[in-house]
């Protein structure tokens, strides 16, 4: 699988536009989109290949993508299908999918992503639902075996938020900006949501993968002051390390129930052979003085 489609997703609806169409995706695509799917399925198939050419040419300009709703590619090398078929998917090098519900998301196969709709009520489809909600979003993006584009009635930086915090890896819009009178500023405002998100998500990440800092060695715990720690002999491992101070903590170390290394208390010299004690060795001392 090559690369997906993400961040901000234009959906086409010449019907809606307020301008011609080519313009309200160039204007888009100047505001950052660089995914365009696209419908006008009702177009005579060489005046619709004849479309997607057009907006092909203004995509290649930005680097970016379009994907044709239905089978045909139209002379392209991407397509968006139904959740009603065809199975199994044309072999494409782009095939998205679109899903409603665990049932159509068990049935992808080499699709590469899908489409989970309707997260709001939309006006492009009235009545249409009942809409998920970022809730319920979230819970079918957990159920899909394949990267998930958010669609239906995301309008606003918030809503974009929102899915992304669901686990959407971009949003699918269509009246934000078919309707929308200057689509350039409308693509903006949504793409830089949708960057922001991503950015939050993202620190919010590596602060969790970050472990706390740890002492070096938890500090023993004394409950009488004028009591010496105990030394856990029984703590000592197969290593050779040498017997330890019990300690508590809030640090991992602490709470392992591993023991911080005392100084070393051997009466053995090199070699086996007894060290002698501290009072004979000044003992004799005192007796060479003395001859």
């Amino acid at each position: 699988m090559g690369a997906i489609p993400t961040g901000v997703v234009a959906l086409t609806d010449r019907r809606l536009a307020r301008r011609p169409l080519p313009e309200v995706v160039a204007a888009a695509v100047a505001g950052g989109v660089r995914w365009v799917v696209l419908r006008e399925k009702d177009l005579p198939r060489p005046e619709r290949a004849a479309l997607a050419a057009e907006l092909r040419a203004i995509l290649a300009e930005a680097g970016g993508t379009l994907v044709v709703a239905g089978p045909d590619p139209l002379d392209g090398d991407a397509v968006h299908l139904p959740a009603a078929g065809p199975y199994p998917p044309p072999d494409l090098p782009l095939v998205g999918r679109s899903g409603h519900d665990r049932a159509e998301l068990a049935r992808l196969t080499t699709e590469d992503y899908v489409t989970v709709s309707p997260v709001h009520p939309t006006r492009t489809k009235p009545g249409y639902g009942p809409p998920l909600h970022p809730e319920g979003l979230a819970d079918l993006i957990r159920a899909s075996p394949v990267p998930v584009l958010a669609l239906g009635g995301i309008e606003t930086p918030d809503q974009v938020h929102a899915c992304v915090a669901a686990g959407a890896v971009g949003v699918a819009v269509l009246g934000a900006l078919m309707r929308a009178e200057h689509p350039a500023q409308a693509a903006t405002a949504l793409t830089r949501a949708f960057e922001e998100a991503v950015t939050t998500l993202t620190r919010a990440f590596a602060e969790a993968a970050t472990p706390e800092p740890r002492t070096r060695h938890a500090e023993p715990k004394i409950s009488d002051p004028g009591q010496r720690p105990a030394v856990a002999t029984d703590a000592v491992s197969n290593a050779g390390l040498r017997p330890g101070v019990t300690t508590a903590g809030s640090s991992l170390t602490a709470q392992s129930g591993h023991v911080r290394p005392q100084p070393s208390t051997a009466t053995t010299a090199p070699g086996g052979q007894p060290r002698p004690s501290t009072a004979t060795t000044e003992g004799a001392a005192q007796d060479g003085r003395r001859q």
